[in-house]
């Protein structure tokens, strides 16, 4: 099968559309996985007799698994190929859904939804993204499929409230660990139709050292985050071992490029400034996603009673507005660059989180949300797939799982930046204050995102650096 590169090679290969629709599913069910439990925290609090703290432990280390391995996943799709990745993960990430489903403590449920369908969700990403980039040649096509693959993300992490909150009242918690698992099936009943557009290369070597190192390092600046509300110095020391331990793993990458040996992530990818502020932005843009889910959920909950359907209804405001915008993305790529689009998008969501703060502090009634999280989902759907694309296209077909490990690597760090923050402000103090704190951070955050948004270049033909080769015109590898 002839990767879809060149001038000639723009019609879809067959069954185009279900393989779309595995790699968007897939996207989808990874986002709510991350946010539906945000509805659940009263309910599991009780049932597995924890605390919210307890909670938002197990939601943060699922994403902060996913960020961690996420470079080391991309990595090993060049090894094992592109589908095996993709069907391999699916399978950890249903193990791992059940096995939450049974959960009779938090342990297991830890195990099951932050250990394993973190991993899973490590090993099937990557592949989603790199397989987009490779089977859609041109900016408009690509941007038409990561449109779709990033509404559905977006649309699971704003819904996955919505949807969770359905399930847990109308059922129980443990029905939407199920619901995800039959998500997995059919993803991989519509997987069979993948092709892999390249070969794997079972030869091609992987550092396990490199991979441990980031890891840790990303797992230690985490965990210090999470630690912010009890011990301030143990915040201190775990933050600071954690970039000891980067800086590490970053020293050993040049070495051994140095040395001519292929090291987890070449140190390459981070010369091209237009990839470094797309993956600043992509960063942000999940942070507040997740931060706003979590933040809101939790306050709408413990603070004002609310149950976990009210609570998910009330987020269909920010999943409505990111749908719409999202959709558009292919519009949107042919009348904007993407440099506007994504500050218009950061000038939104920023804007939403001021709009959310300013009524629910004066307004007792639901419909106070509304406004804001309408703004705040609109903002995220005009951004979220430019993001995308202007990282994916910053880099030639043979840097494509590295890049994509890294992209996805990077999103959910910010994922996890975001419930970690604001989560920890929140559950410091469960009060309208603490939560007026917790989104004006967020909205600063997301201030420093616009900022790298406009310091983009404002042309697409700016968008690979010399001497790098576009994505949107690979090179078929022998």
């Amino acid at each position: 099968m002839t990767v879809a590169g060149g001038a000639g090679s723009a019609q879809a290969p067959p069954g185009q559309r279900r393989v779309l629709a595995a790699l968007a599913l897939a996207q989808f069910i990874c986002s709510f996985a991350g946010s539906n439990m945000n509805v659940m925290i009263n309910d599991i609090s009780r049932d597995l007799d924890t605390t919210v703290q307890g909670v938002q432990v197990a939601i943060t280390v699922f994403l902060l698994v996913m960020a961690a391995l996420m470079i080391p996943g991309g990595k090993l799709t060049d090894r094992y190929g592109r589908k095996r990745c993709f069907v391999t993960g699916l399978v950890v990430y249903a193990v791992g859904a059940l096995l939450s489903a049974a959960a009779p403590g938090l342990g297991v449920l830890i195990l099951g939804n932050s250990i394993l369908e973190g991993v899973g969700t490590a090993l099937l990403i990557p592949p989603v993204y790199i397989l987009t980039t490779l089977l859609y040649p041109d900016l408009t096509s690509r941007a038409r499929a990561f449109g779709i693959i990033m509404a559905l993300g977006g649309i699971g992490a704003a819904a996955g409230p919505l949807i969770g909150g359905l399930i847990t009242t109308g059922i129980s918690w443990r029905a939407a660990f199920v619901f995800q698992a039959l998500v997995i099936a059919v993803i991989v009943w519509l997987s069979r139709r993948i092709e892999d557009p390249l070969p794997p290369d079972p030869a091609r070597s992987f550092d396990t050292a490199g991979a441990v190192l980031s890891a840790v390092g990303l797992v230690l600046v985490v965990m210090g985050i999470l630690a912010a509300d009890n011990n301030i110095w143990l915040t201190i020391v775990l933050i600071g071992l954690g970039v000891f331990v980067l800086a590490w793993f970053l020293r050993s990458m040049g070495a051994k490029e140095r040395a001519g040996q292929e090291p987890l992530l070449s140190l390459g990818l981070f010369r091209n400034r237009t990839s470094n502020l797309g993956l600043v932005t992509q960063n942000v843009q999940w942070l507040i996603l997740m931060g706003t889910s979590f933040t809101v959920a939790a306050y709408l909950q413990v603070v004002r009673g609310y149950d976990a359907i009210q609570t998910g209804v009330i987020f269909t405001a920010a999943t409505l507005g990111l749908l719409l915008t999202s959709l558009s993305a292919e519009r949107l790529a042919r009348r904007y660059p993407q440099r506007t689009l994504i500050m218009t998008g950061f000038v939104a969501s920023v804007a939403g989180v001021a709009v959310l703060v300013a009524l629910a502090g004066a307004f007792s009634t639901a419909w106070a949300f509304v406004p804001g999280l309408v703004l705040i989902g609109l903002g995220l759907g005009v951004m979220l797939t430019p993001s995308v694309n202007v990282v994916q296209s910053s880099f030639p077909e043979e840097q494509q799982g590295e890049i994509s490990g890294l992209s996805r690597s990077v999103s959910n760090l910010g994922s996890s930046f975001g419930t970690a923050i604001a989560g920890t402000i929140l559950v410091s103090g469960l009060s309208k204050g603490a939560y007026a704190a917790a989104m004006i951070t967020l909205g600063v955050i997301g201030l420093g995102g616009l900022a790298a948004g406009a310091l983009l270049p404002r042309t697409p033909d700016a968008t690979a650096p010399a001497g790098d080769t576009p994505a949107r015109t690979p090179r078929r590898r022998p």
